[in-house]
């Protein structure tokens, strides 16, 4: 009898950034792995969530390949206020596992705001880092 491992041990192939944003909506709340170079990686300033709680260290950066170019958004640690800088440098050849946002499908996004609530008229996606490994050459 053979047993296959879970398909969350197996790796993941990288996935194109163009071939996302050319079919957002497929990729919805999908998680995906995504490799590239880390860009223009700004902190931000802690926010709330609509129970009051705040949440610290969040960061944005957009994630360059050979295809696109797509904004990432690292969600802020909640409850304890803390300094964490962002994990990554700019410049830095990095492998990102995300969760999809994809335009008009509601939903929030992280903002230099903070969290917002995504209308119809947010036209862009964005992904949510859950995992952000160094890619080492």
């Amino acid at each position: 009898m053979v047993i296959g491992l879970p398909a969350t041990l197996l790796a993941e192939e990288p996935i194109p950034i163009q071939q996302i944003l050319e079919e957002p909506r497929i990729y919805h709340l999908r998680q995906v792995t995504l490799q590239g170079t880390a860009r223009d990686v700004q902190p931000l300033d802690p926010y709330k969530l609509a129970n009051e709680m705040v949440c610290y260290g969040a960061y944005l950066f957009k994630l360059e390949d050979d295809s696109a170019v797509m904004s990432v958004a690292v969600l802020g640690l909640c409850g304890r206020p803390l300094i964490r800088d962002p994990e990554i440098e700019d410049g830095q050849r990095i492998e990102v596992s995300a969760t999809i946002q994809a335009p008009s499908h509601g939903g929030y996004y992280l903002s230099f705001q903070g969290l917002k609530v995504a209308t119809e008229k947010e036209g862009f996606v964005q992904a949510v880092a859950t995992r952000i490994l160094p890619i080492i050459e």
